[in-house]
């Protein structure tokens, strides 16, 4: 599967994000820097990758909205999110998903964008990479210190879910009795995403007899369901164990920058 985003949309949404850009940053100095931000280069004896082409004005500016027409839709998605612009035509959960996960969760990263290529052509291989994903995700938070849960490291994600919805106490009476339902649920659903890897894929031995998943739309549905948990773990985890804010240290050499 291809994470296209439809040609009338993207026109729509470049122009958007064409404007935001401007507004927000109003010199062509500035915005040439913010796109640099955004552009990624590689180059090897067989040549060179580039995300997107730098399109320049007669003068040697930017000229941003060809230079945007040159992305990929879903490096305008992610733009946007940045930029806060309005995506209500697209549920951005995907590109969220990647831009947190790669930040923070390097492996699981790598895991989840070799899940995402699979969908298509190995919906099977998609499923039990995102449930390994969405494990290290997990694995990644109840190892912070402050919560001091000593792992073995063999749970399985059924296991992990059930450990980190008890941590977060997410089924105390604290909570509305509907997000207990809900913890509940998330339980319910990786169980069955851990299911599906184990019984329903070539991740374990399998004879001609097993039933196999085997259409794209399964996979699609595991991991847009793996997104919006992994998703919500994240940001409920980063609300209850914010990270502590580096104290900003001036050494004496610098007073004379300072603008007071």
């Amino acid at each position: 599967m291809n994470n296209k985003v439809s040609p009338k949309f993207q026109m729509k949404l470049i122009k958007e994000v064409h404007d935001e850009i401007w507004k927000e940053f109003q010199s062509y100095k500035e915005v040439n820097l913010y796109i640099t931000k955004w552009h990624e280069y590689e180059e090897d004896i067989n040549g060179h990758y580039e995300n997107f082409s730098f399109i320049n004005r007669s003068s040697g500016e930017i000229d941003l909205l060809p230079t945007l027409h040159s992305m990929s839709g879903e490096d305008i998605l992610k733009i946007a999110i940045d930029l806060g612009v309005d995506t209500p035509d697209f549920i951005p959960s995907i590109p969220t998903f990647k831009n947190v996960l790669k930040d923070d969760y390097k492996i699981a990263f790598s895991v989840f964008q070799k899940a995402y290529k699979q969908i298509q052509s190995d919906p099977g291989v998609a499923i039990g990479l995102v449930n390994s994903a969405l494990e290290g995700i997990i694995k990644e938070i109840l190892r912070d210190e402050r919560i001091r849960l000593d792992l073995k490291g063999s749970e399985t994600l059924y296991r992990l879910t059930i450990l980190i919805i008890k941590e977060f106490k997410l089924k105390n009476d604290d909570f509305p009795k509907e997000i207990k339902t809900i913890a509940n649920s998330l339980i319910t659903i990786n169980q069955s995403i851990e299911k599906l890897r184990s019984e329903m894929t070539d991740f374990h031995g399998k004879t001609e007899e097993d039933t196999l998943i085997s259409e794209e739309i399964f996979a699609t549905l595991v991991v847009n369901s793996v997104t919006t948990v992994g998703l919500f773990l994240n940001s409920f985890y980063k609300r209850k164990y914010p990270e502590a804010e580096n104290e900003m240290i001036v050494e004496e050499d610098d007073y004379d920058d300072l603008p007071f």
